[in-house]
């Protein structure tokens, strides 16, 4: 009679990773990188629109102390150029201008003086006769910088 020995299997231990386990890592890493990706493209835009914001910023904050630096007087005559203080005076930036600057220069009735409520009409003191309310005028001037198109602005008083 022949012997016939039974064996159970050795097991084998697995070393490295499976195809489908690394399928399966591939997918989760895949999917976790949309979002990073879809943030850094919002921050790298975010970070467009500040340094546009920053520098229109700063063009405004130029121009204003270039005009607050001009004397008086000149301030009076670009106002009366103007005629009213809804229209950008000649101290604006020319029309094609990118982020141009335009400027509203407007007698200012601080103390409504004339009695109309109106901060940008003025008495006339007509003390020199000829019925023009800026010949003469020694008040304050009201100065205005913007950006056309956009929210960038800044606003202040000139007096002699």
């Amino acid at each position: 009679m022949s012997h016939c020995e039974f064996h159970a299997p050795v097991p084998r231990y697995q070393t490295g990773l499976a195809y489908v386990e690394v399928l399966v890592a591939a997918a989760i890493i895949a999917l976790a990188l949309v979002p990073i990706i879809e943030a850094l493209q919002t921050g790298m835009l975010g970070t467009e629109i500040y340094k546009s914001a920053t520098a229109q910023h700063y063009a405004v904050l130029a121009k204003m102390e270039e005009l607050l630096a001009e004397p008086h007087a000149t301030l009076i005559s670009g106002a009366a150029v103007a005629g009213d203080p809804s229209t950008p005076s000649n101290y604006s930036d020319p029309p094609a201008t990118p982020d141009r600057r335009l400027v509203f220069l407007g007698l200012y009735d601080a103390d409504n003086a004339d009695g109309d409520n109106d901060l940008y009409t003025v008495a006339d003191p007509d003390l020199d006769g000829d019925g023009n309310v800026y010949t003469g005028y020694t008040g304050l001037v009201w100065v205005r910088v913007e950006i056309a198109g956009s929210v960038h602005y800044m606003e202040s008083l000139s007096a002699q």
